[in-house]
């Protein structure tokens, strides 16, 4: 009993710092068995969300819970993709029906109607938004080309440098590339 109430404030503790969500490989990582989270689940402790994916029920919400989540699905190395990049920071004012989930390898993992795996090639430069690994809010806009009107996506440009979104580096290749 004492060793279930250890591993579940070891979860609860990594749980809160990943928006409510934990992984079988991150429990065991921090020395938890990974036989504990179905247990975990089976008491009420954790709702399994995927194999290998559990969620603190009493995790506070957030805008971002899904994003997340949507990752964690995807798998190693995933990545938030185009227009749900710019949906975290309201650009463009777009809000898509599905996340967008950037992958450079085959995956094949059962996902639910809001995710949506994109397949990329080449080399992407990612960085952390909000916690969450994402395509460079730059790359994102050009990304976006043939999809969101050339205006909407000037002016999320425009308010993407204002935020400090986009470099001042980027700033130049972002009004080039949108005016083509």
């Amino acid at each position: 009993m004492a060793a279930d109430l250890r591993y579940r404030d070891i979860v609860r503790e990594i749980a809160f710092g990943n928006f409510g969500y934990i992984t079988t490989k991150e429990a065991a990582e921090a020395g938890v068995p990974a036989v504990e989270l179905p247990k975990l689940a089976a008491r009420g402790g954790l709702e399994n969300i995927a194999y290998g994916i559990y969620r603190v029920p009493e995790a506070p919400a957030s805008a971002f819970d899904q994003f997340a989540e949507a990752l964690l699905r995807a798998g190693e190395g995933s990545f938030i993709y185009g227009e749900s990049v710019l949906a975290i920071f309201g650009l463009a004012d777009v809000n898509p029906r599905r996340i967008k989930v950037g992958v450079q390898r085959r995956t094949r993992p059962k996902l639910p109607t809001y995710i949506e795996l994109v397949p990329v090639k080449g080399e992407v430069e990612t960085t952390f938004y909000e916690g969450l690994r994402c395509q460079r809010v730059a790359d994102a806009i050009l990304a976006c080309r043939g999809r969101i009107e050339p205006t909407r996506l000037r002016e999320a440009a425009r308010e993407a440098r204002k935020e400090g979104l986009v470099t001042r580096v980027e700033w130049p290749r972002i009004r080039k590339e949108l005016r083509a």
